[in-house]
């Protein structure tokens, strides 16, 4: 058995790649990144090649793929560490409303490109002493810190019962404040809810626990793109850069810091491939492997993305070369939705191994 991307995956990959090639050079990064422009140029952008409705049924507007067709998206987006909404919107927002079978005008909105869907699933995933949210009926009150994207017109948050809700930021009483973070690419808010009326999409823990697997899949194909960005960055530069009369790519020592980064993101690839597989047609292993990859591609992007800048020397660390952004993406992948400690506890859990 062949394992690998349909001719059809293949074709989508080639296309977003020369989108985002063409459309979301680094200069634009550089832009949203220094709060000179958004992302909503992109997004837009995006839309217009279906990216948003890419997980929505066909009758809704969308395009009705696999989680694997998202990850190949992700991949692409993480390599280009283009700044989106597409892991809230595209990916989250749609697997949480349709297995709720709720607000088709929300899913039509996305796949259209008009509306944005924000995720606040902290107090679920890992409550913190500083924030949370308390419910009364379907009224909630509290603050929540880190929701993804800062400029959503909806949020679903989640309570530590795994119940979702989905919130309109018009509402009275919603204040949304952006929140400074190392990875500038990516918007995330602080919500402060002051008696919010909200919609309860889902009571199901089943429905919390598939969009979080899925999330993680994504999240890990995003940081397997940043991190072949990382290296291919690094070997070009090794063989341009010169010392005492030689490129430093001829170097054993800056041969052996590729080759290492090489080996060990080369079998990852294979890691999230499976992962998305599984979540579509596998759900016995849906979790397991979710945890266990996102886990997984976080500690290589932080190995790989720092030994590029090692490799770089003291252009790693500048603007010019914007290695950074890289850097900085598979950091912010690192802890959000689950460090990789708690997402290995939660894969063994899973398996009946701990309580």
């Amino acid at each position: 058995m062949e394992f690998g991307l349909s001719a059809e995956q293949i074709l989508l990959q080639d296309q977003v790649s020369r989108f985002l090639k063409e459309q979301v050079p680094l200069e634009s990064v550089r832009k949203v990144a220094e709060g000179k422009e958004t992302d909503k140029g992109v997004w837009s952008n995006l839309a217009n090649l279906g990216i948003p409705g890419i997980l929505i049924k066909e009758k809704h507007g969308g395009l009705g793929l696999t989680l694997l067709d998202a990850a190949v998206v992700a991949e692409n987006l993480g390599y280009n560490v283009t700044p989106s909404p597409f892991l809230s919107t595209a990916v989250i927002a749609p697997i949480v409303l349709q297995l709720a079978n709720k607000r088709e005008d929300v899913l039509s909105a996305i796949s259209a490109g008009e509306k944005r869907v924000g995720i606040a699933f902290s107090q679920a995933i890992q409550p913190q002493h500083e924030s949370g949210i308390q419910l009364d009926g379907a009224i909630i009150e509290g603050r929540l810190l880190f929701a993804i994207d800062s400029d959503a017109d909806y949020y679903l948050v989640a309570d530590e019962q795994k119940a979702i809700y989905i919130v309109d930021v018009t509402s009275g009483g919603l204040e949304v404040s952006p929140l400074a973070t190392v990875e500038k690419t990516r918007s995330t808010a602080e919500l402060s809810f002051s008696r919010v009326k909200a919609e309860k999409i889902s009571d199901d823990r089943e429905v919390f626990h598939q969009a979080w697997n899925a999330a993680l899949v994504v999240m890990a194909a995003d940081t397997l793109g940043a991190s072949q960005s990382a290296l291919d960055q690094a070997v070009t530069y090794a063989g341009q850069r010169e010392q005492f009369n030689r490129v430093i790519a001829s170097f054993q020592a800056v041969k052996h810091m590729c080759a290492e980064m090489a080996a060990h993101l080369e079998p990852c690839r294979a890691m999230v491939w499976y992962s998305a597989h599984a979540f579509d047609e596998i759900p016995a292993e849906a979790t397991m492997m979710a945890c266990h990859t996102k886990a997984h591609l976080s500690e290589v992007g932080q190995f790989v993305t720092r030994t590029a800048t090692e490799v770089h020397g003291g252009m790693g660390f500048t603007d010019l070369v914007g290695l950074h952004y890289w850097f900085k993406r598979a950091g912010f992948n690192r802890q959000m939705l689950g460090s990789p400690e708690l997402l290995r506890k939660r894969a063994a859990t899973s398996q009946n191994l701990c309580a």
